[in-house]
């Protein structure tokens, strides 16, 4: 495929440390998927107000990943910025704030995620008054799905479409309910949405708990999505930032084969991760691929890549290349 100037700017500049790991970990990440391979990736930190979705939208579009582990507040960011991008205020000062000042923004409930605030009225409360619909009519047939499959049944139903405030192309949760893409979300109770059905379990608005499927049934997902798709291609593992997006899917291997004693099940086949994380804080997030190998996740032989970056620099930089931009 040819390449297009941001890409060819990249080959010429980035010839050295971090920027030589960028180009090495992109071409490994396009060799994966010509050589016939499947690619997950995990999203960290607060990706999805960094407006990630600019570039992992068209990512999911043109197939370049296969499956996403996100953490709940990445999943419903994305939606926030959909629905209420106008709303948004960016702070670029917010290191000088005080804390009257934070009090100011409490008090017109703006949350501040570093430099970017989410209106919660516009955001957050337009996101529950969809949700509770869904959660209400599975509660009442004794239905139970996914936290993702709930946004994707909110997205579908086109219950949101008159809040747009950006091009729905933009938005990677989209992208990925059209093409009902797997996610799996591991401690999704430890998000907004996911606060939000506690308190209505609590009210008893929702009657049963397990209208929302946990983390186990994830990994129980995630365990036969593996098993199957590690059969016919080889599997690649794309991280960006530390937490519990990446630590819970990479455990699928090991667990397979030390917990249910199936050895034939492929390792990883790819690994990178960006991150500015530090081993030496005995940072998991920040521990080097080799040491995965310990753990039973990476082979040996596993083309293995760590950036030790931004990813609201790196990642789109990163994605621009594998599409050919």
């Amino acid at each position: 495929m040819s390449k297009g100037p941001i890409s060819q700017f990249i080959k010429h500049h980035y010839r050295h440390f971090n920027a030589a790991a960028l180009i090495d970990a992109a071409e490994a990440y396009e060799k994966h998927l010509t050589t016939g391979g499947s690619m997950m990736i995990t999203l960290a930190g607060a990706m999805s107000t960094a407006e990630l979705g600019l570039s992992l939208a068209e990512m999911i579009r043109q197939d370049k990943v296969q499956i996403i582990s996100c953490t709940g507040a990445n999943l419903e960011e994305d939606i926030f910025n959909l629905i209420a991008h106008d709303y948004y205020e960016r702070i670029p000062y917010y290191r000088d704030l005080t804390p009257e000042q934070e009090g100011d923004l409490l008090a017109r409930h703006m949350n501040r995620v570093t430099d970017t605030c989410i209106p919660e009225e516009e955001a957050m409360r337009r996101l529950e008054g969809a949700l509770i619909g869904e959660w209400t009519k599975a509660d009442q047939a004794g239905e139970s799905y996914f936290p993702h499959e709930f946004l994707y049944k909110v997205i579908n139903s086109g219950a949101l479409e008159q809040y747009y405030q950006i091009d729905p192309k933009n938005s990677w949760i989209v992208a990925a309910a059209e093409k009902n893409l797997p996610i799996i979300v591991p401690g999704w109770e430890d998000s907004t949405t996911g606060n939000m059905f506690a308190g209505h379990c609590i009210s008893k608005d929702i009657k049963n708990v397990h209208t929302v499927k946990t983390g186990i049934e994830y990994m129980m997902m995630l365990a036969d999505w593996y098993t199957q798709t590690s059969a016919k291609s080889s599997i690649g593992f794309f991280q960006i930032g530390g937490g519990i997006a990446g630590d819970f899917p990479i455990c699928v291997v090991p667990m397979l084969h030390q917990d249910m004693q199936r050895p034939d099940i492929p390792m990883w086949g790819y690994f990178c991760q960006i991150s500015d994380s530090t081993t030496s804080y005995g940072s998991y997030s920040g521990a080097v691929p080799n040491e995965k190998i310990t753990w039973g996740k990476l082979n040996v032989d596993t083309p293995k890549f760590i950036i030790e970056s931004d990813a609201t620099i790196v990642a789109p930089l990163m994605f621009a290349y594998i599409l050919g931009q």
